[in-house]
């Protein structure tokens, strides 16, 4: 019995060993004070924890997602940076391609030169077997499930899908049955959604350039017209709430337009230059709300001068314009600029782009669709900054 307590008492006395050593090798090896970026990749390659979510303080605290917390400094914050760009490094721009086909040249422009993602128009869509096998090719060759692709899909005046289906319904439609039973006209608004939104899913269309949320007036250029929910302020913001989060619910990202505000323009900008000289008071109170508190991840600018904001330069190309956009409307989200070959914009495409960026648009829009100026483009612009890197990487959240 004596000889059973002892050996008893050894097994227990080497457990308490063993306890101890691997608790103090396991603390060694997973050391919340010693992040480089040696460690971050054995953490990151072995599962150990996940990928670190950002915050929003000025501290320089990175919070992990296992609870770790920690203060590091500034040269180890730019080698985890460096880390995270290595997976999100994409220039600052959305491309356009030529044909029903990618050519060699678009190949490698995709899986070289990382366009942040590509947009697609009536002459990109033939049939669906057609268009369904260049978004697969498109992926294959950026080796990116989600690559953003983009559509401005309306309905009516604007679609791109007119090879493939009749789509005559446009948000106008909806604005008018809003007015005559709200609970009626957001049912089928939204199933409304949900169909388009299969249909774009079945392409390998991931993003929609929806909702127009201009609000109309009566000098409201035809350019707009239909394409606007409604000349009342508040339906065009709850439609455009609806549509957001539709989209999103169906794993298509929405992108709200054209911010701050297009329906006080009584011109083209696809054709020139419009100015609005109404004060921000009445800019604020009208065109402005539909865009408040959104939670749209994207948002693209409208090619107006506002000589009230600016006397000199076009929304796209003003700072003062994109920090009202920012502070007053108070968008969180990437600043896209609308088509940068658009007659609005008096510039080369190349000093276009730099505009638009130096004002503060996260990503410039090229729907033109020459390779030359594609290569041109995308050598000039810069790769996505930190804050857009955060963003996109919601709206791969989203896109899953």
């Amino acid at each position: 019995m004596i000889k059973i307590v002892n050996i008893f008492i050894i097994i227990m006395i080497l457990s308490f060993f063993v306890i101890i050593y691997k608790f103090y090798s396991s603390s060694k090896n997973i050391d919340a004070k010693n992040y480089t970026r040696n460690n971050i990749n054995e953490i990151i390659n072995k599962k150990i924890i996940d990928l670190p979510i950002l915050t929003n303080d000025t501290d320089n605290v990175i919070e992990f997602n296992d609870g770790y917390s920690n203060k590091i400094n500034n040269e180890k914050k730019r080698s985890f940076w460096n880390l995270l760009k290595s997976k999100w490094k994409k220039k600052a721009i959305i491309i356009s391609i030529r044909g029903t086909a990618l050519s060699n040249k678009e190949k490698y422009l995709l899986s070289k030169k990382k366009p942040w993602g590509l947009i697609l128009f009536k002459r990109n869509i033939k049939s669906f077997n057609q268009i369904r096998n260049l978004t697969i090719n498109i992926r294959k060759i950026t080796k990116d499930r989600n690559f953003p692709i983009l559509i401005d899909e309306e309905g009516s005046s604007v679609s791109r899908f007119i090879n493939i289906f009749n789509h005559n319904l446009n948000a106008n439609l909806f604005g008018n049955l809003y007015k005559n039973n709200k609970n009626v006209a957001l049912i089928l608004y939204e199933n409304y959604l949900s169909s388009l939104c299969k249909n774009l899913k079945k392409i390998g269309v991931n993003i929609n350039t929806i909702p127009v949320l201009d609000v109309l007036r009566k000098n409201t250029n035809k350019i707009i017209g239909k394409r606007s929910f409604s000349e009342n302020k508040e339906i065009v913001k709850k439609l455009g709430e609806a549509t957001v989060k539709k989209l999103h619910s169906q794993n298509i990202a929405a992108v709200i337009k054209h911010i701050p505000g297009h329906g006080c323009s009584s011109a083209d900008s696809h054709l020139a230059l419009p100015k609005v000289h109404l004060s921000k008071k009445i800019l604020n109170k009208i065109d402005f709300f539909p865009f408040k508190s959104s939670k749209a991840k994207l948002a693209m600018t409208a090619h107006i001068l506002y000589s009230k904001i600016d006397t000199k330069n076009v929304a796209t190309f003003s700072s003062e314009v994109i920090k009202i956009i920012r502070n007053k409307i108070g968008f969180k989200g990437i600043i896209v600029s609308d088509d940068i070959s658009m007659k609005a914009l008096k510039f080369d495409l190349v000093t276009n782009a730099k505009k638009s960026l130096a004002a503060g648009c996260n990503l410039v829009l090229y729907c033109a669709g020459n390779t030359t100026d594609n290569f041109k483009l995308i050598q000039t612009v810069p790769y996505i900054d930190q804050f857009t890197i955060k963003k996109t990487s919601e709206i791969y959240k989203i896109l899953r």
